[in-house]
């Protein structure tokens, strides 16, 4: 077969095939055109929701900076003057906060800066006793995803439920954290914090039993340094 023949019958199958593809699309013009409509509202429809989150995320961030500051803001020296930004007392400084916290957490609940809102309300709710308030905060909190966010929550929520009387929950809150531990608490941390819970109601062995544990598994680390203290007989 010659080199003329051979490109002749290409084009001859070319032209077919785009025939039968015409064809095809004629027949089914309708559908095709649903589907092409419906593969670009999708396109449009993820492209709207990514600028939509940025923005909320951007104006979240910039709210939760904004109360972080104000929680950590500067209070007043004993007979100092009224000054912008400067707080009397600790307890005020924390309502303060604690209403910006709040506003952030009901605004951007679905966002991770809302569920760190959500925490620092409920940390700010137990500092100016309004521990139902904080309990409720807090377990939101404890339920991220976050797993660091998750666990600061619980050492709090642990903390709520020893001021209120129920040691017994703070107890099992103590040992979820020490069987999965993070970066924000580590198992030592809940350790201490458990062991000072067996000091507060008199189980002083098994206070000691948990400063040798941790004094040997972070003999380098802080934990470790404050249960060898603990174990040596200082700030029990």
């Amino acid at each position: 077969m010659d080199t003329q023949t051979r490109h002749a019958l290409k084009g001859d199958k070319f032209a077919q095939a785009t025939k039968t593809s015409v064809t095809w699309l004629s027949g089914h013009r309708s559908g095709v055109m649903r589907w092409v409509v419906s593969v670009a509202v999708v396109i449009l429809l993820g492209a709207g929701f990514l600028i939509f989150w940025n923005i909320k995320a951007t104006a979240a961030n910039a709210a939760l900076g904004a109360a972080l500051d104000t929680y950590g803001a500067s209070l007043a020296e004993p007979g100092a003057p009224a000054q912008q930004g400067v707080y009397a007392t600790a307890a005020e400084r924390s309502k303060a906060a604690n209403q910006q916290f709040s506003a952030i957490a009901q605004q951007y609940g679905w966002l991770p800066e809302g569920n760190k809102a959500r925490y620092f309300a409920g940390v700010t709710s137990q500092e100016l006793g309004q521990t139902a308030t904080a309990e409720a905060e807090l377990k939101k909190a404890a339920d991220s995803w976050d797993h660091n966010l998750s666990n600061l929550a619980k050492l709090a929520l642990a903390n709520v439920y020893r001021q209120t009387g129920r040691d017994a929950q703070a107890i099992d809150i103590y040992n979820a954290i020490i069987a999965k531990p993070s970066e924000t608490v580590s198992a030592g941390v809940a350790q201490l914090n458990l062991a000072d819970l067996y000091v507060a109601t008199g189980k002083q062995d098994q206070a000691r039993a948990l400063w040798a544990k941790v004094k040997d598994s972070d003999k380098d680390g802080a934990a470790g340094s404050i249960a060898a203290q603990k174990l040596a007989g200082g700030n029990q």
